[in-house]
Parts: C-alpha cells; sequence; structure tokens
C-alpha cells in the first residue's frame, strides 16, 4: 500500500485508540487496548525510514505521529498512575466504596439514619471537582486535601448562613481569572 491509502487508515485508528482509551481509563473497556496499539505503531514505524515526497502527505503524516506520540506519552503516565494507586478516579471510587460499606455496616447495626455519607459524599465531589479545575488550570493538585476542604467550609459557613438567611448552603466549584474557588449558593 502507498502512503496516501495508508493516511486514513492511520487516522481513524489513531482517533479509534484515543476513543479505546478513554473508555479504559472510564472502566467501561476492561483492557488496556494493546492490540490496536501495536497496529497504530506498526503503521507509524513503516513510513518513520522512509521518505515521502509529497509535502502534503508528510505534513498529515507528521501531524498523526506527533498526535499519537502525544497521546502515547498521556496513556502511559496515567497507566503508570493507575499501577501505583495514584489515579484520582480510581481513588475516589475505591474511596467511596469503602466508606459506603462502613456506613451501611454501621447503620444496620445502630438503625439510626446518619446525614454524614451525604456530607462526606459532598465532599468527594467538590474534591474531585476542585483537583480536577486546578489540573485544567496547571496548577497543582497535591495541596488540595479533603480536611483542607472540610476546613474552609467549616470556617464560611456561618458567615454565609448569616449572608444569605438559610443554613441551606451547597458548594460548587467555579473557574475565575483562571483559578479555581469555592462558590456558595442555596441549596433548592
Amino acid at each position: 500500500m502507498a502512503i496516501a491509502d495508508d493516511l486514513p487508515i492511520l487516522e481513524k485508528k489513531v482517533a479509534e485508540l484515543v476513543t479505546r482509551y478513554d473508555q479504559y481509563f472510564i472502566g467501561f473497556e476492561k483492557r488496556e487496548p494493546l492490540v490496536l496499539l501495536a497496529e497504530v505503531e506498526k503503521l507509524v514505524k513503516r513510513y518513520a525510514t522512509s521518505p515521502i515526497n509529497n509535502t502534503m502527505y508528510k505534513h498529515k503524516y507528521t501531524m498523526l505521529v506527533a498526535k499519537f506520540n502525544t497521546y502515547r506519552e498521556y496513556w502511559n503516565r496515567i497507566v503508570r498512575a493507575i499501577e501505583e494507586g495514584r489515579y484520582s478516579r480510581d481513588k475516589f471510587i475505591s474511596d467511596l466504596h469503602q466508606r459506603q460499606r462502613g456506613t451501611t455496616s454501621q447503620q444496620t447495626s445502630d438503625k439510626i439514619p446518619n446525614s454524614r455519607p451525604q456530607v462526606d459524599l459532598e465532599l468527594d465531589r467538590l474534591l474531585l471537582e476542585l483537583r480536577n479545575a486546578r489540573k485544567e488550570c496547571s496548577l497543582p493538585v497535591e495541596t488540595v486535601t479533603r480536611e483542607l476542604i472540610a476546613a474552609t467550609i467549616e470556617k464560611q459557613k456561618p458567615l454565609l448562613a448569616a449572608k444569605l438567611g438559610t443554613d441551606e448552603i451547597t458548594f460548587r466549584v467555579v473557574v475565575e481569572d483562571g483559578k479555581p474557588k469555592l462558590k456558595a449558593g442555596i441549596r433548592k
């Protein structure tokens, strides 16, 4: 096959690989798409050493290879984080499951309804949103902890309750001037 025939195939396979890796990281796919990754690498290597005379094809090939290499570095970083147990989605889900198991056994033994799980879920949601917003703004995420968010909310809650005239306050994460912040509002 010629480069003219392989470029559309390479483009489709790179797009499919991006989708399959996204599905793997979300949890829809159970296994990393290594077979498809190998196929794309084989196509990339086929033209790495041979000269491409057509400028349009050469440019398109170079752009596709650059895109693939960028994604591959990103995927390797996330796979490494998953293997080391530092991946935020996995950590969040395992903490959530562990908390739910702990609270359900406590609730069944006490037979008293508990509002703490709702507060815990709210803190987990805010932590995840704030960390994602900080990542998007290229800020460090290690400094944001669950305890820091809880302390900030507890400190601000009396002032906000007096200002808004109600204790039914909810928080959300917004980005202003390139910095993520917690904003309060009345729970609807």
